[in-house]
């Protein structure tokens, strides 16, 4: 019998063809942000631009407010200046109720401008230095004490002469929650007993009071199982530190974490099926507080400091197409690192398929978190053609700049319009002027107007902060062109090639040779 040869099975990425899950209805697009068009937007305001809807925050921060208020009696959201720290955007949620939560100096400094007393500022943060700590104590800010070093210094503060009152504090830690990697570089490890130990050296410190414990166990927490775990550990906490001796504790902080409907890089299900709602997260925390804490005791007062979920489906990013290419794609090679040019070269015989890829004018550097999510890309016009798997790369001179390395967009041509969503967390705050300007922010309002709330940058701008030494203030002497340095091109003589070594002869010597000497 004769045997065919074995052929290898090989399984091959289908298209835009009939499985194409559009095939039966329009193009999704996003012509319109709370009844303002697109196009209006880029012609008033140029591309890219970041657009904000404050219907969308004042929304959002309700849900959650009305999520955990109906669970617990005592609840206070803080907003997280890190997520978005715009002035515009933090007075929304001011206005909302919340107080503020900051990590830096520069966000304490925020705060206090936006109006909010130091006694309405959650201080968290690994590095705060003496000045603002003093400063805060001073003004009764909550601080959350990251480290040893700051609890020691926290100490050498209250024994300043002149100082009566007790700093109040509480203590951060972390834990593991069984659902994701612990967070280990912030706070006082509640596992292994170093929390405990921390607790027992604050009391024999007469100058402190213990009044709350705090956890941040993570970011984009998919499953609110883990606050459950972490309510549990800090309610422990807090009847152990009584116990030990320290006033009732005042407050637990859940911190953040809540995820958005951002989608993770690798996500299979859609945000919509997986993001959990505030009424999850309220039912775990909440429940398990008033479950745990003894009965006929005051509930303690619960901060919540959620950022990322009150923010981030608010903001849209408007961006041009400036370009149209197709680029070459191998099934064999690793998706992302095919799109990032760092993929291996394909061994073997290979599916070549040829892919759309488009360049639009805003880059990563708007968009941070393009590392870790897929952010949905929409055309603002309406198409006709079914969506193809299409790259989209970013304006900036780097090969690492691609937006999307595949999302299923429409034919589109140089000049039309795509928006991103969302982006209203941390792309803002983490953003940077790289290569281009930073474009203008604008928040559509209530009363459906546009408002500036930053101006794009320019030159003045990004050069107001730098100073050039005197050595190096002149400007440099104009420099001759190589085409002008050129005898040929700077000189009205008659040249001639010196035949023995093909270079043309210096006008000195062509003078010297037409008035003195003989022609050669």
């Amino acid at each position: 019998m004769k045997f065919q040869p074995y052929l290898a099975p090989s399984i091959q990425r289908m298209g835009h063809e009939p499985c194409n899950p559009f095939r039966l209805g329009s193009t999704p697009r996003c012509s319109e942000i709370d009844g303002m068009s697109v196009s209006s937007l880029v012609e008033e305001y140029g591309s890219p631009l970041f657009v904000f809807s404050e219907t969308t925050l004042r929304d959002r921060y309700r849900e959650a407010h009305r999520a955990f208020t109906r669970r617990y009696p005592d609840v206070q959201f803080a907003w997280s200046y890190k997520t978005n720290y715009l002035n515009a955007i933090c007075r929304v949620f001011h206005q909302e109720g919340a107080i503020a939560e900051v990590v830096s100096e520069f966000e304490y400094d925020k705060a206090r401008q936006n109006g909010i007393p130091g006694h309405d500022i959650i201080f968290n943060g690994p590095g705060k230095g003496r000045e603002i700590l003093e400063r805060a104590a001073d003004e009764e800010a909550m601080i959350q004490v990251d480290n040893l070093d700051e609890l020691l210094l926290l100490g050498e503060i209250a024994a300043q002469r002149g100082r009566t009152q007790p700093i109040a504090i509480a203590l951060r830690v972390h834990l593991d929650t069984g659902t994701h990697a612990v967070w280990s570089k912030f706070g006082f490890n509640a596992d292994n007993g170093e929390a405990l130990r921390v607790i027992r050296r604050v009391l024999q410190m007469p100058g402190l009071k213990l009044q709350g414990f705090h956890a941040h166990i993570g970011t984009f927490i998919l499953d609110p199982e883990a606050y459950r775990k972490s309510a549990t550990v800090l309610v422990q906490l807090a009847l152990e530190a009584e116990r030990l001796g320290s006033e009732p504790i005042r407050y637990l902080n859940m911190g953040g974490g809540f995820a958005s409907r951002s989608r993770l890089h690798y996500q299979y299900l859609s945000p919509e099926q997986v993001t959990p709602s505030f009424d999850r997260y309220a039912e775990a925390i909440c429940d398990t507080i008033t479950q745990a804490w003894p009965a006929g005791r005051p509930l303690p007062k619960l901060y919540l400091e959620t950022g990322r979920a009150l923010v981030d489906e608010a903001g849209y990013l408007i961006s041009t197409v400036v370009a149209v290419k197709r680029r070459p794609t191998s099934s064999s090679l690793p998706g992302v690192l095919a799109a990032y040019g760092k993929a291996a070269p394909a061994q073997g015989s290979v599916h070549e398929t040829d892919r759309p890829a488009l360049v639009i004018d805003a880059g990563v550097n708007l968009l941070y978190t393009t590392t870790w999510y897929q952010h949905s890309i929409l055309p603002a016009k309406a198409c006709v053609d079914l969506p193809a798997p299409t790259t989209v790369y970013g304006c900036l001179c780097m090969n690492i700049d691609v937006i999307r390395e595949e999302t299923p967009l429409p034919s589109l041509t140089t000049g039309d319009q795509v928006v991103l969503h969302p982006v209203g967390a941390y792309n803002i705050t983490q953003s940077m002027q790289f290569i281009t300007y930073r474009p203008a922010v604008v928040m559509i309002g209530l009363d459906h107007k546009v408002h500036i709330i930053r101006r794009r940058e320019n030159l003045s701008y990004v050069q107001q902060l730098e100073k050039t030494p005197p050595h190096l203030a002149a400007k440099p002497a104009p420099r001759k062109s190589d085409a002008s340095s050129h005898p040929l091109k700077s000189e009205p003589f008659v040249y001639v090639i010196d035949p023995r070594s093909g270079e043309v002869q210096e006008p000195s010597l062509l003078a010297t040779a037409f008035n003195g000497g003989a022609r050669r």
